[in-house]
């Protein structure tokens, strides 16, 4: 039972970009010219089936075009924001995303989709909290909507509510049991929330569908992994990748099971092959720069900081390691830059404090330097597990079990 009983808290991994179905223009009248005319142009349900079908080509700047030509004639059309929010999320430009989707919601707030999309927008982004009222209303109104259920289930999982997990994701078991993700969720939230029998049903179930495939040796290599078992986890990983050399994800952990090890080239080589597999994945881009940082190679450690935080610039321990170098460098303004964005993203991370305490003080900024080590020890002080927790070292990230239902 204990190969797979100790998964930490997880991230998400922006995956296979969702369109859902129920999006649709709005019953609108054409367009008339001054003379009472009717342009075939500037009719709206005419520009919005274009821009739908562009969309569905994936030709997403004439897409653009004409919901924005839509939006010209009539911008009472829910359904082009809606399809506008869905192009930003294609190019993953989150702000521009929400925005139009919120825009929206406003014309049309009984149309699930939109909220939907709303909640993808910010689990796409790694914000399990602010994705669960969405998904939650959608829920609400279609109890049945396989897709809200199991993503919600999932960001109740990654808050560590495990009886709402299970709440969410059990009545699924129909239809998602032939998943090995979605059976090894359920084991460890039954295991939490003390529910012995969906724990047996589901570990059971797991092993039946899954021993001796690619994807069950990657969980059982993560379990090990999670476990500081880092003999067994690589071993199982190897195991892993010889089968599926493609399997997304087994490059990742073999790589952060061989830094544990210490084989720091092996380690390299196997991010590196997980770039090659998810390149719009942060995660191997910034244990990347950890090792680079580690190895004394500054230059080509910033670079992966750089590269992880294109990709997600709330990635906390790349805007970290980026103030580290700056401040070994004694580059104190662009050190400071990067502990300021930490801290607008956690006020509370006690290491960012800290560090830019101590930048402060070495830019002859002595008062607000003291003051700002006084808050980090004060922070230090209050929280002592989660002190504990960054002197260990971040929780394994665990992409793999936030991909989307299928």
């Amino acid at each position: 039972m204990d190969q797979l009983s100790s998964i930490r808290k997880s991230f998400a991994v922006l995956l296979l970009l969702f369109l859902p179905s129920g999006v649709c223009a709005q019953s609108v009248a054409p367009a008339k010219t001054g003379d009472g005319t009717t342009q075939a142009a500037r009719d709206p349900q005419k520009l919005f089936e274009g821009g739908e079908a562009a969309l569905h080509a994936g030709k997403l700047d004439e897409a653009e075009r004409a919901f924005r030509q839509v939006l010209a004639v009539n911008p009472g059309v829910a359904g082009a924001y809606a399809n506008l929010g869905v192009i930003d999320m294609r190019r993953k430009q989150w702000p521009q995303a929400l925005e139009m989707l919120h825009k929206a919601e406003k014309l049309a707030p009984g149309m699930a989709g939109i909220r939907l999309n709303i909640g993808l927008a910010y689990y796409r982004q790694n914000d399990f909290v602010l994705a669960i009222p969405p998904f939650e209303s959608v829920v609400r109104q279609s109890p049945d909507s396989y897709q809200a259920r199991y993503l919600l289930g999932l960001c109740y999982f990654f808050n560590d509510r495990w009886t709402d997990a299970i709440d969410m994701l059990e009545p699924l078991w129909g239809r998602a049991s032939t998943q090995l993700n979605y059976l090894y969720v359920l084991e460890h939230a039954a295991d939490k929330a003390k529910n012995s029998a969906l724990e047996e049903k589901a570990m059971s179930r797991l092993v039946e569908i899954g021993e001796g495939s690619p994807e069950f040796l990657l969980l059982r290599g993560k379990a090990h992994l999670n476990r500081e078992e880092y003999d067994d986890a690589v071993k199982e990983l190897e195991a892993a990748a010889q089968a599926d050399p493609k399997l997304p994800f087994v490059h990742f952990n073999l790589g952060l099971a061989l830094v544990h090890e210490q084989d720091y080239d092996r380690a390299r080589e196997e991010f590196h092959k997980d770039i090659a597999i998810e390149p719009d994945v942060p995660f191997a881009y910034e244990q990347l720069g950890s090792l680079e940082s580690t190895a004394g190679n500054e230059e080509e450690a910033a670079k992966n900081y750089r590269s992880a935080l294109k990709l997600d610039p709330r990635q906390i321990s790349s805007h970290m390691g980026l103030a580290k170098i700056a401040e070994h460098q004694q580059h104190y303004a662009a050190a400071l830059s990067e502990l300021d964005q930490i801290i607008r993203l956690d006020s509370s991370y006690a290491n960012a404090r800290y560090l830019r305490g101590q930048v402060l003080v070495r830019m002859g900024r002595e008062k607000e330097g003291r003051e700002e080590l006084a808050a980090a020890t004060k922070i230090m002080n209050q929280h002592r597990a989660a002190r504990h927790k960054e002197l260990e070292g971040e929780t394994v990230p665990s992409p793999e079990l936030a991909r989307e239902p299928e």
